[in-house]
């Protein structure tokens, strides 16, 4: 669901780190907890490898030992802000075959909306993932495609060509996302100051979810450091 899943959509050229986004049953725990044993995995920070941290929205990090991953992070979640229970991710998910197996990838429309973060590298991503599909399918896009465009492109030429091509933006889209509006009225630059208000909002949005999980961690850390009491 990261920067691996980013580069199988087109989106980026590198990544050492590998993120999972998994259903945190106590079965399926045991299973990637034997995957990870098998990569010398360990945990490298706070939170614990627990069911309950993970329920609650955090992430946990490893990292790998084994010679043939050496040095790869492993981070492993089973809640995103804004992204659906895992049971619709996975009906929705994209399989692509490789010669040694099947990888599952997070769809592209939940890869992006999980990508909407505080973090000021996530968002070229969401643009570059958006506008790869865009430029890859617009001769002959199907009705999904197009209502993806509409929702999640963030370049205002981009969005004013979509919105001419189309001959229309759809009300309800417009209700959904108001800035169309000004993409159909082809106002550029009043569409960009929208798209960073939007992104700010995101942000926020990002850092008020954040903000108790990370005071958990915080007194995880201290817990972790201070002095057993005698």
């Amino acid at each position: 669901m990261g920067g691996q899943a980013c580069i199988f959509y087109g989106a980026a050229e590198f990544s050492r780190d590998t993120d999972l986004a998994i259903l945190a049953t106590s079965g399926n725990l045991s299973k990637l907890e034997n995957a990870l044993e098998d990569l010398q995995a360990t945990v490298i920070a706070v939170p614990p490898f627990e069911a309950k941290y993970l329920r609650k929205g955090h992430a946990v990090h490893f990292r790998c030992q084994h010679p043939e991953a050496s040095g790869m992070r492993i981070d492993v979640m089973t809640r995103l802000r804004g992204v659906d229970s895992f049971p619709k991710l996975w009906a929705r998910r994209t399989t692509l075959s490789l010669e040694d197996g099947t990888i599952e990838l997070m769809s592209l429309p939940d890869l992006v909306r999980a990508k909407k973060t505080q973090r000021d590298k996530d968002w070229p991503m969401v643009r570059r993932l958006v506008e790869v599909n865009y430029f890859e399918n617009r001769e002959d896009p199907t009705r999904e495609q197009i209502r993806f465009w509409f929702l999640e492109l963030r370049t205002p030429d981009l969005l004013v060509e979509l919105a001419k091509a189309q001959g229309r933006v759809p009300a309800h889209l417009r209700r959904k996302r108001p800035l169309l509006e000004l993409a159909k009225q082809a106002s550029k630059s009043a569409l960009a100051e929208a798209l960073l208000a939007e992104e700010q909002s995101e942000r926020e949005a990002d850092r008020q979810y954040w903000a108790p999980l990370k005071k958990e961690l915080e007194m995880l850390r201290h817990s972790r450091t201070s002095p057993a009491k005698r």
